[in-house]
């Protein structure tokens, strides 16, 4: 059995309810008709803001967030969170690790933890063991152990490490070259940040396989994956000419309307693909794992957009539709509530629907992510205000910022199509306007047919 964490309130006018999670899932509390776990919108609750504090859930590790509430989210008495502070300046005020036995409060509501952890559950592990150099012995031991023979290790026997691509959180990304054929791919590895176990280990190896099972041109092929001794790794083909975040920052910000248009256009069309795509090992709707259909990506920015020549044309491709969502979807990416990323999405790019909504999301994530990007590409900035304020708040808080008011020069048409892209109904469940990666690109099309 899995590890379980159940909050059971306790004092308030719900008492008696219970909420339970076996899951990675993240989940917002507060009065407002989206959150997760709604308390009332009556008197009783005048001290609880429409979207009051956020639990980021890994069992058996759960973590609370303020989320700039007036009267503030208390531990056992303790006061966490402020208007006044930023995620930037104090995150360790607006976040606490819960243990089995805490009272967290909410205004009148208190909710008790309770934690079962049966022992093969995975549990957080200190981030200060993970340093870049784990990541390239973790690259070399895998290696030597394909080179041994290792069953699950096929894939990459006879490769060679040529340079390092670039590093994240949790793993690094390499150029590496077959002996044999000079064939060159990119080899991911990475370091789980928690202990790893089994129903972990099968929900990566489910994700994977629908991640190869993708086949389209402007989406980067995976070519193999697997795991050995807790180093995970996936191979996929490399694309030479860097990624759009590379290319912007070439650009010294901005890159050219034209070029902007073409690769939203190619992202647009993997997107339709892969979000209506038939894949081996989709959860149904009663549980069990069979074929469905249909994938969304969950983090598309700049840095999983590459690009790579061919002939004379530039392919846009989607990246990273596998190791990183697999790790976020089975949670050996541990938790990491404080603004930098994680919470199945990167702030910049992350629409409200998809952080109040994250275990559920739909393929209209991706396709607001798309027209953050295409702004992001054209303006130099995000849709949103970040400032020094906790980024949580603001996606839930602010809205895109007209995108002329960052660039008058765009033209008229176009710029409403992007606005529109942007926008979220705040009375409809945070909806997203443009539901299909085909509607928005269509809308493309006859903006600049004008």
């Amino acid at each position: 059995m899995p590890a379980k964490i159940v909050l059971t309130i306790t004092q308030g006018q719900l008492s008696g309810t219970q909420y339970v999670y076996e899951e990675r899932e993240v989940c917002t509390i507060g009065r407002h008709k989206d959150c997760n776990v709604r308390l009332p919108s009556d008197a009783a609750h005048a001290q609880v803001s429409r979207y009051h504090c956020l639990l980021d859930i890994n069992p058996p590790a759960i973590r609370v967030r303020d989320l700039g509430s007036g009267n503030g989210t208390y531990v056992n008495g303790q006061r966490i969170g402020s208007q006044q502070k930023s995620a930037n300046q104090d995150a360790d005020r607006l976040e606490r690790d819960l243990v089995d036995g805490d009272l967290l409060q909410i205004g009148y509501t208190a909710f008790e933890v309770k934690i079962e952890d049966t022992g093969t559950a995975s549990s957080v592990l200190s981030r200060a063991k993970f340093k870049p150099a784990d990541n390239r012995q973790a690259a070399d031991n895998l290696l030597s152990l394909a080179a041994g023979d290792h069953p699950s290790l096929a894939g990459i026997r006879g490769y060679t490490i040529v340079k390092l691509l670039g590093a994240g959180k949790c793993g690094a990304v390499y150029l590496a070259q077959n002996d044999r054929t000079e064939e060159m791919v990119a080899l991911k590895v990475m370091l789980p940040q928690i202990a790893v176990n089994d129903r972990a280990v099968k929900m990566f190896i489910r994700e994977m396989a629908n991640t190869q099972a993708l086949r389209h041109p402007n989406v980067v092929r995976t070519i193999d994956y697997g795991e050995a001794k807790n180093i995970f790794y996936f191979t996929m083909e490399c694309c030479h000419e860097g990624s759009v975040a590379d290319f912007i920052m070439s650009q010294g910000g901005k890159i050219p309307l034209k070029i902007a248009i073409s690769i939203t256009l190619q992202v647009l069309a993997g997107l339709e693909y892969t979000h209506s795509a038939v894949l081996p090992a989709i959860r149904l709707a009663d549980g069990s794992i069979g074929e469905g259909q249909g994938l969304v990506h969950r983090d598309l920015k700049p840095a999983n957009i590459f690009l790579q020549r061919n002939g004379d044309k530039t392919l846009a491709k989607i990246g990273d539709y596998g190791l990183a969502k697999a790790f976020e979807l089975a949670g050996m990416s541990g938790q990491t509530m404080t603004g930098q990323g994680g919470v199945m999405g990167t702030p910049s790019y992350m629409s409200r629907q998809q952080l109040l909504n994250t275990k559920y999301v739909q393929p209209a994530v991706d396709v607001w992510a798309t027209a953050a990007c295409l702004y992001n590409m054209l303006t130099g900035v995000p849709p949103r205000n970040f400032g020094k304020r906790d980024p949580l708040q603001v996606i839930l808080q602010d809205g895109a910022v007209p995108i002329l008011e960052r660039d008058s020069s765009i033209p008229r048409p176009l710029a409403a199509v992007i606005d529109r892209a942007l926008q979220e109904d705040q009375n409809n469940h945070h909806d997203i306007f443009y539901k299909r990666a085909i509607d928005f690109r269509n809308a493309l099309a006859k903006a600049l047919s004008q």
